[in-house]
């Protein structure tokens, strides 16, 4: 078969209907052939015959979609100067749409010979233990597919494990378990809409590298964070194949979510690949252009400088590296339907020198984009390097993953006498984060719990974390848990650490969802899903983090439900601007007001103290912006009572809001009123006592007026 010259544009391998173009992207190289691979592992080499400004191009007829292939680049292997190029090692297209199989961990992978890895270069042959890229079918018919487009503050995330969520589901086939079609069936998307999120956030879909050091130990990278390839789905998560099926089976599973009216948010990571540092494989970008494609230590370039920890980063000051991850996130928008994007340790893709920049040539980008600029934006605002720490100061596009208010609201419920000027902040959406700036309280995604750390079950039960299973002797994973085992540590059949235990988790939950911003639930939560005390379990690929759905608590999810759909019924909860503190319509009711247990206003010193109650009335009468069609916008009006006391505390109504208000939500009631058939309607008056019990949320709503 002869090659044509093609095209340099598209980057990647293109399927036309007639033949397949392929390009890609090298400055070092000298020489690229294109490998072809039979179902037996039989090889077919062509040279790339022509190059147009660093892009090595050509064009086969009569190819097209499950053909495996991969490059081979003939250049300087110059470790000095930073190249490594090495024709014995079959390179993953940085572009391919679908992989075939994981990385088998032989010597031939690497770029060095063991035991010598500054001498000459391995010469061994990587192809037959490395997965091969795949060129794929692009059709597909998304009949009538819509972007849901859910304002942000109807916005409810949820944080799930593709696998993760239907690995053990009972109800599910067994062959669609764990799989893309499988967070697509009626019964994941009943559990999803009957919990009430607007959005899955999916942990890392896109094609993934198993560390050998986790192989060795019969481990596996379970979470993802550790790309090597952008524009391709994952191939395991697939239960139709992996020659290209995969990339039809996420769509299927896009379409179903969003006729559900559920959007679908990537987790992705563009500031690190799995590549590793000098001693790790030679995979793809290290063969093709590793100077190019990693930031290297300048006056050491056999180094790569490493600001995620994970021993190496993406070159975000190299034309070639932006260009790639705008075109990826442009594919997911594009030809995948993705609603938006989860940018892990998003602060390294700042970094253009040294010091995190706002004005970053990828914040430019963003920014200008026609279709990235259009979708979901949130940042994990911060990286390991110095000064990495960002919550608040990405531009006025981006949400934020709000570190403060995880901390703040944990300090808080487990009585470390948090400031309650910092508690306040947190309900309100952080204006002192994200007010000075433009930005809205949607720029703040609030949340208790993440996959990385403690499940809420394991968050208040225990102090110290079990991570002995993942091999590392009990030394990875975050040292500190800012939470309170109720007094016993791990699991116990003590009546009242359980009932503690349990009012705990419902305060969380409460607190975030009747918090100003955008609420993230970490997947599991809402069914009591436990980790053995595992804070870590990036490696555990089995029951430790797999969903149980057999031992669902079921108080805990019906409780979780009515508080996202109350949240849903009331946009007091979910306002789209900023509270003023003043008089608003000169109804001469301020629309927020903060009282201490005597029914006194706040005063300067008590915001300063370290106490642990607090009172905060909503005023529902106007909510600061109109609705879409311009309407006012209007709602009850609510009295949020904290306690994070050891002992009981009363709670004086003030009398300048309402006469008469009726008991909504007690946390130390595992069931709300509105859900309680046996409930009778408590009603306070103005001036009256209200009694919490320790450690507990009460939440009153205003009737009779």
């Amino acid at each position: 078969m002869k090659i044509w010259p093609g095209e340099p544009y598209p980057l990647g391998s293109t399927y036309d209907g007639m033949g397949t173009n392929f390009s890609v992207f090298s400055e070092v190289a000298e020489r690229v052939e294109l490998c072809l691979f039979d179902d037996d592992g039989t090889e077919t080499r062509y040279d790339l015959p022509e190059v147009s400004a660093f892009c090595w191009h050509g064009y086969l007829p009569n190819m097209g979609p499950g053909q495996r292939y991969g490059y081979r680049v003939h250049g300087p292997r110059d470790l000095a100067r930073g190249h490594r190029c090495n024709p014995a090692k079959l390179l993953l297209d940085p572009y391919a749409k679908a992989v075939d199989a994981n990385t088998e961990w032989n010597e031939a992978v690497f770029g060095y010979r063991f035991g010598d890895p500054d001498g000459d270069a391995n010469r061994l042959d990587s192809a037959p233990f490395v997965g091969k890229s795949v060129i794929i079918n692009p059709y597909f018919d998304w009949t009538n597919d819509r972007h849901p487009r859910t304002p942000w503050h109807e916005t409810v995330l949820y944080e799930v494990h593709v696998k993760g969520f239907t690995a053990t589901h009972p109800d599910i086939e067994p062959e669609l378990r764990g799989t893309y079609a499988g967070l697509a069936t009626p019964q994941s998307i009943e559990h999803l809409q009957g919990l009430g999120v607007t959005a899955v956030e999916l942990l890392p879909v896109h094609q993934i590298v198993h560390d050998a050091h986790l192989v060795e130990r019969d481990l596996r990278n379970y979470w993802g964070y550790n790309s090597i390839g952008f524009f391709a789905p994952h191939h395991e998560y697939s239960s139709t194949g992996t020659v290209g099926q995969q990339v039809q089976e996420f769509k299927q599973m896009v379409l179903r979510l969003h006729d559900a009216g559920i959007e679908v948010i990537l987790d992705v990571v563009y500031n690190h690949t799995g590549e590793g540092n000098h001693l790790g494989p030679m995979l793809s970008f290290k063969g093709i252009d590793n100077a190019a494609y990693y930031r290297l230590v300048p006056d050491d370039c056999r180094h790569y400088m490493d600001y995620t920890g994970t021993g190496n980063t993406m070159n975000m000051r190299h034309p070639h590296v932006l260009q790639l991850i705008m075109d990826s996130l442009r594919y997911w928008v594009t030809d995948m339907h993705v609603d938006g994007f989860r940018f892990d340790l998003a602060a390294t893709l700042a970094r253009e020198l040294h010091d995190v920049d706002k004005l970053s040539a990828f914040f430019d980008l963003i920014q200008q984009d026609p279709v990235v600029s259009q979708v979901k934006l949130i940042a994990e605002p911060w990286d390991v390097g110095e000064g990495g720490y960002q919550v608040g100061n990405f531009p006025p596009l981006w949400s934020e993953w709000n570190g403060k208010y995880r901390d703040t609201v944990r300090d808080y419920w487990r009585g470390a006498h948090a400031s309650l000027g910092d508690v306040a902040y947190r309900l309100t959406g952080s204006p002192d984060l994200y007010e000075s700036n433009g930005r809205r309280p949607k720029a703040s995604i609030n949340f208790v719990t993440a996959h990385d750390g403690f499940t809420l079950a394991d968050l208040v039960s225990y102090n110290e974390k079990h991570n002995e299973g993942n091999g590392e002797n009990n030394c990875d994973g975050e040292s500190h848990n800012r939470s309170w085992n109720c007094g016993v540590e791990g699991p116990t059949d003590e009546p009242e650490v359980l009932e503690l235990r349990s009012r705990q988790r419902r305060n969380f939950l409460a607190t975030m969802l009747l918090s100003q911003g955008v609420p993230m639930l970490l997947g599991g939560d809402e069914l009591g899903r436990t980790q053995g005390g595992n804070n870590n379990a990036y490696c555990q690929d089995n029951e430790v983090s797999w969903y149980d759905w057999g031992g669902t608590d079921t108080a805990l999810l019906e409780f979780t439900r009515w508080l996202v759909q109350f949240r849903r019924a009331h946009p007091a909860f979910r306002r789209r601007r900023w509270f003023q503190g003043r008089a608003i319509r000169g109804k001469g009711l301020a629309d927020i007001a903060w009282f201490r247990p005597d029914g006194e206003d706040m005063s300067d010193d008590d915001w300063h103290a370290s106490a642990t109650t607090l009172g905060m009335f909503l005023n529902g009468e106007d909510l600061g912006s109109p609705g879409p069609r311009g309407e006012q916008v209007v709602d009850d009006s609510f009295i949020l009572l904290l306690s994070a006391h050891f002992e009981r505390v009363g709670f004086k109504l003030p009398t300048p809001w309402g006469e008469h208000w009726e008991l909504v939500l007690d946390t130390a009631d595992p069931i709300p009123p509105e859900i309680d058939p046996e409930a009778q309607p408590q009603v306070h008056k103005a001036g009256e006592v209200v009694e919490l019990a320790p450690r507990s949320l009460v939440l009153l709503r205003r009737v009779g007026e």
